[in-house]
């Protein structure tokens, strides 16, 4: 069985794969029974943000981890990925300031994708 790790990985590279910008993993295991990791990434544009969403479920797709739900794709200026134990989160820069995920989820530990 794939492990949440894992999924945070092949969700980092893909999403490095379409230059996404200020990726940050947030280890939240401790505090939520939500998920293990949220990964937030910015993107500059709609087209950008929506090809960072398809990257990233297409490459889970192909591990046998396909997405729960998805929030936001049409606008695309905030994307949720649900993946059970890991949520992407990719926004556009003016949302990310505005929601700030990483301020609010500031207990949970800041890990490198080295870390994973």
């Amino acid at each position: 069985m794939i492990t949440s790790k894992e999924i945070a990985r092949l969700a980092i590279e893909a999403l490095e794969d379409k230059k996404a910008e200020d990726i940050k993993i947030i280890d939240i295991s401790d505090l939520s029974v939500i998920a293990d990791y949220f990964i937030i990434a910015g993107g500059s544009n709609r087209s950008q943000i929506q090809a960072l969403s398809d990257n990233v479920e297409e490459k889970l797709g192909r591990a046998g981890h396909p997405k729960k739900q998805v929030e936001g794709y049409d606008t695309a200026n905030w994307i949720l990925m649900d993946f059970g134990d890991v949520i992407v989160h990719v926004f556009d820069k003016e949302n990310r300031l505005l929601y700030d995920l990483e301020r609010i989820w500031r207990d949970g530990k800041q890990v490198s994708k080295e870390d994973l």
